[in-house]
């Protein structure tokens, strides 16, 4: 069973730490749509109240409209705040489950005190997307889009980047701090240097970062068939709160 006031708080500093460019409320059911990013996070219909469950098949048509008019398939994110009914509703339906995310939190308090702050973040949003796009492999016309989702977080935002100075950019993240939390997002190292604890490195960098900040617990999420990532995340001392999916209509 889940803690739902930590998910609740959780998923609001989530929807903090990685903006969507449009932002609806059908009742507590929250449309998140932005049209320079394909990522499902911020394309999704977030239920917030598991006691709102009025008119599904209507709110969903409405959703749907919505979603096509940005040019993205109607997806639904299923977390433990989703009404009961409206997976009824979606497991009669035939709609299809993806995408199962983990999302993990660790006291900073198990940090190591003696370790000063040994890298600073950068303040260059567009170096660190250039770095983000090459330690991932992503496509490169991403990168508008990217830069406009990191110009747009309000809470004070490190971007961490290590570098090698033949090969470039070797891993980099983002660490979003809001109050007593710090959120890690867009962790990545170049597959050429992976297994070497740059990971472990970059992670704990921003960590002490956000611990000198001010915060005292962090969050991540995770996609749950990344083993290498939740075993490092595991080694930091992060445990599992809860798991979240996506869903959306079968394939006609």
């Amino acid at each position: 069973m889940s803690d739902l006031p930590k998910v609740r708080r959780l998923e609001a500093v989530g929807f903090r730490a990685w903006p969507a460019a449009s932002v609806q409320y059908d009742g507590s059911w929250l449309c998140r749509l932005t049209a320079g990013h394909p990522s499902r996070r911020l394309n999704s219909v977030n239920p917030l109240d598991p006691s709102d469950y009025r008119d599904i098949d209507i709110r969903l048509q409405k959703a749907a409209k919505r979603f096509a008019d940005y040019g993205r398939p109607l997806l639904v994110r299923q977390t433990p705040l989703t009404p009961p009914k409206l997976i009824a509703f979606m497991d009669e339906a035939g709609w299809v489950e993806d995408g199962h995310t983990v999302v993990m939190m660790a006291d900073l308090a198990t940090l190591p005190r003696d370790e000063g702050l040994d890298h600073l973040p950068s303040r260059d949003v567009g170096r660190f997307v250039d770095a983000r796009i090459r330690v991932a492999g992503d496509d490169p016309a991403l990168k508008p889009g990217l830069t406009e989702i990191i110009n747009a977080i309000k809470p004070e935002t490190g971007l961490f980047i290590f570098e090698d100075t033949a090969f470039g950019p070797t891993a980099g993240t983002i660490a979003v701090h809001d109050n007593d939390l710090v959120g890690i997002l867009q962790l990545g190292v170049a597959e050429e240097w992976r297994g070497q604890g740059l990971g472990t490195a970059i992670l704990h960098a921003s960590l002490r970062w956000a611990k000198l900040k001010g915060a005292r617990h962090a969050w991540v999420q995770v996609e749950a068939d990344n083993a290498a990532a939740i075993a490092l995340y595991r080694r930091a001392g992060f445990q599992d709160v809860y798991q979240y999916s996506y869903r959306g209509p079968a394939a006609v």
